[in-house]
């Protein structure tokens, strides 16, 4: 059971961190143990780590903060051992060297300072820029498979699913309504249609005109001097010419 001054203490430095809260590290106390916090580390640009998120725990001791913390990672990361405790200055490896001052944003900020160095300690590993690149894309996918994180940190497994909903390509929609080319095509069709039509009517039209033309330009007084002529039955015929 933690020692009064130890809540109190961690009481305070999560008002503070909810206050001011520290560039590129999340942290808040589990609702049922103030001794284990959990956190978030967002990778450095310009680094192998940027655009990765890194979830972890510190388990503190009942008499913090006389006591150092332990501190692990549960994201796979490349630089540290996943589910095992990081060697640090501020950890519970070295509690000669432990000073009281030092807060959960202090711890977060240094162990977030010596992941992007690559010296050695117990629980690190060495793998390549590639590899820490490859992790570091994964890693929010990954944290958002853990239930105690999706419970933790909701607004990163927010970002997570509006990252999937931003990768999902687009259909493509086929619009119903023709392009301003296709509109004149079919423009100067429906008018080629119809000129073809009238050129057809004129032409069928035009034997008619010309028999009617034929019979009313026939002269009366030509009538007359064939009927004088002819006669009515023999000049019939010639009129129908």
């Amino acid at each position: 059971m933690a020692e009064k001054a130890c809540v109190k203490r961690l009481q305070k430095e999560y008002r503070a961190l909810c206050k001011e809260p520290v560039s590129h590290v999340t942290a808040r106390p589990s609702p049922n143990d103030i001794l284990e916090w959990h956190y978030v580390l967002e990778g450095s640009e310009g680094t192998p780590f940027a655009g990765g998120y890194y979830y972890g725990k510190i388990k503190f001791p009942p008499e913090y903060p006389f006591k150092p913390p332990g501190i692990s990672m549960t994201t796979p990361n490349g630089r540290f051992m996943t589910q095992k405790k990081i060697c640090l200055s501020m950890s519970d490896f070295h509690p000669e060297s432990w000073n009281p001052m030092w807060s959960v944003s202090s711890i977060l900020t240094g162990l977030l300072s010596f992941m992007m160095d690559n010296s050695p300690t117990t629980g690190s590993v060495t793998t390549t820029v590639a590899e820490k690149q490859r992790l570091a894309k994964s890693s929010l996918a990954f944290n958002c498979k853990n239930p105690t994180f999706r419970k933790m940190f909701p607004e990163y497994v927010e970002k997570y699913e509006q990252q999937q909903l931003s990768e999902q390509p687009v259909p493509e929609q086929v619009s119903n309504v023709p392009t301003q080319q296709g509109a004149h095509r079919i423009l100067l069709k429906k008018i080629e249609n119809n000129s073809t039509k009238e050129d057809q009517n004129k032409v069928e039209e035009a034997p008619k005109d010309l028999n009617n033309r034929r019979k009313q330009s026939f002269p009366t007084w030509m009538l007359l001097l064939l009927v004088s002529i002819f006669g009515v039955v023999m000049a019939l015929p010639l009129l129908q010419l």
